[in-house]
This record gives structure tokens, C-alpha cells and sequence, in this order.
């Protein structure tokens, strides 16, 4: 598969290809074109970079800009479990049935943390399974030079096509290969530091409740954020109860300045686009996993047939 970025797809396809770059100059040659083409061919267009590359875009773009949706990715994205109900599917679903778009996604960038990137690695490789099918073009930037080699193989493996940097040629990924990347950052949490744990069964789920915001306000959260840790641990009790074997463990610890929750169960996460599905208007529960990643700053997840683990991040 060869071509120009600014190219069109075949109807009915979704195309995702990565975008490699070395310096601003590579950079904008890739996006900003991609952009015009889909504003001249009628497509709606969003931009969800970090902010220092919105602001690139959007000078560059001039008065185009204003035709566009443009998103800092460090506060829409800033969780990655947020990117697809929140972001993605947010702008597509929003235009009329069948209508193509076309995006710029950049949930991956220098400075995301140890904690971050498993999440944002699983996010690529599940566009692919969130979006087969839609008429949709998401074009994905990566900082050849600033990020490590696990990332750039990442995007090798999570994209069907690359652009290398430097061309405007795309290219099919030999190494693509999604199914293996969700299966391989479904890993083990780090160990919870000695924080007490409680026991919870469906009897003392407003207990569970009261103690995660004891401790969240012992800790220093306060107001909204408060209210988002009790929403979070409200829901995933809930789902312990309900979907996870009736009973689990509630931990809640300050860590690097922010307040962490925990929740453990004997059941297994079998979907993997849980919690970052949209819901439909007429869906009846099946909410929880989504709104804890819409209110939560990062999720982490890992499940097997011992049962599963979410451990969410808070800041104040």
C-alpha cells in the first residue's frame, strides 16, 4: 500500500496509519496537509495533539483553522482509557451516519510516565477493534527522535500502516500485530504499598464507599475530585458485586502527590473495549468501567483467570 497522506480512502474503510517525525518541519508536513485535504474534500476534521503541537497546527493552518476541532491532548487525553469514548468516538458519533472523518490522534508523546504508557500502547492497538468497519481516517504522530524504541515498535505493531519520517509514503506495518500488544500491557500492577485493605461484599458497599472518601480527604482531595473518587470506587464495588464474584478488596493510598484507588476481584474482563465503549441512549447499566475512565487521570487494568485488578490515579 502506497500513498500520500492527504489521500483518500476506499468508502466503507478505516484507515490508521502512524506518522513518524523528526523535527517540526516533518511534523507539519504530515498534519497539516492531511488536515486541508479533508477540509477540501468535506470531511470533518479533529486535532488532538499536545498542546505545544495544537498551537503548531493551528498557526500553520491559519484561517482553516477555524473548520476544525481542535483538542490538547494532555487534558482530553491526559487518561488514555478517556481517548476513545471521550475523544474519538465523541467526534465521530457526533456527525451524520455514514460521513466519513478524519482526525489526528497523538495520545503518545515524550514525557508520559512508567504508569501511563501501558494504557496508551493498549488505546492504539484497541482503535483498530473500535473502529473496523466506520468510515473514518486517524492519523497518529510519533516522535521518532524523543520517544524510546519500545514506543516506536508499539506503533509499528498497533498501526496496519506507517509513515516514515522524513516521506509522505505510506506503507503497509510488517509488524503490525494489535491483538498481541493488548495481551502483552495486560500486565501485573506494581505492588500496593502496605495501605489497609477492606474486605466488601454487597451488604457494606456504602461503607467501601465512606472509607475511600475518608481517605481520599485525609490525603488531600477535596470538591469535584473528592466526588470523582467516590463516583470511581461506587462503581467498581459495584461491579465486584455484581459481575466479579460478589465480594473484593478496596485499597486507597497517597502516592507522588496523588491519591490512588484500588479495587480486586475474582472475575475476568473479557471484553476488551470495556470502559471504553460509549453508551448508547437507551443502554441499561454497563456504565461503570466507562465513567471511571472518564473521571479518573489514568486507569490501569489487568485481569486473568485469578480474577481482576483496576487501580485508578486522582490528582488534587
Amino acid at each position: 500500500m502506497t500513498g500520500a497522506p492527504t489521500g483518500t480512502a476506499r468508502a466503507g474503510a478505516f484507515v490508521h496509519p502512524a506518522l513518524f517525525y523528526r523535527s517540526e518541519r516533518e511534523y507539519l508536513a504530515g498534519t497539516v496537509p492531511f488536515v486541508r485535504a479533508g477540509l477540501e474534500s468535506g470531511e470533518p476534521v479533529a486535532v488532538a495533539v499536545p498542546g505545544e503541537r495544537l498551537r503548531l497546527i493551528e498557526a500553520e493552518l491559519g484561517a482553516d483553522a477555524a473548520g476544525v476541532r481542535l483538542l490538547d491532548m494532555r487534558e482530553a487525553g491526559r487518561n488514555p482509557g478517556r481517548i476513545l469514548p471521550g475523544v474519538l468516538h465523541a467526534f465521530a458519533d457526533a456527525q451524520r451516519p455514514g460521513r466519513r472523518v478524519r482526525i489526528i490522534g497523538e495520545p503518545v508523546w515524550a514525557g508520559r510516565t512508567p504508569d501511563e504508557y501501558p494504557a496508551c500502547a493498549q488505546h492504539e492497538a484497541l482503535i483498530n477493534l473500535a473502529f473496523r468497519g466506520r468510515e473514518a481516517t486517524i492519523l497518529c504522530p510519533y516522535d521518532a527522535v524523543r520517544l524510546d524504541g519500545r514506543a516506536l515498535a508499539d506503533a509499528h505493531a498497533t498501526h496496519p500502516v506507517v509513515i516514515p519520517a522524513g516521506t509522505d509514503e505510506w506503507r503497509e506495518s510488517a509488524a503490525y500485530a494489535p491483538e498481541q500488544v493488548v495481551a502483552r500491557r495486560n500486565e501485573p500492577l506494581p505492588p500496593a504499598p502496605d495501605a489497609p485493605v477492606l474486605d466488601f461484599a454487597a451488604p457494606t458497599l456504602p461503607l467501601a464507599r465512606h472509607v475511600a472518601t475518608a481517605e481520599g480527604a485525609r490525603h488531600g482531595l477535596a470538591g469535584t475530585r473528592l466526588a470523582d473518587l467516590a463516583l470511581a470506587v461506587a462503581e467498581l464495588t459495584t461491579n465486584s458485586v455484581v459481575h466479579g464474584g460478589g465480594s473484593g478488596e478496596l485499597r486507597v493510598w497517597a502516592e507522588g502527590g496523588r491519591v490512588l484507588c484500588e479495587v480486586r476481584d475474582r472475575g475476568r474482563l473479557t471484553d476488551p473495549l470495556a470502559g471504553r465503549r460509549p453508551a448508547s441512549r437507551d443502554q441499561r447499566g454497563g456504565r461503570g468501567l466507562l465513567l471511571v475512565n472518564l473521571v479518573a487521570d489514568l486507569v490501569r487494568v489487568h485481569t486473568g483467570e485469578t480474577g481482576t485488578t483496576v487501580r485508578c490515579w486522582f490528582g488534587g
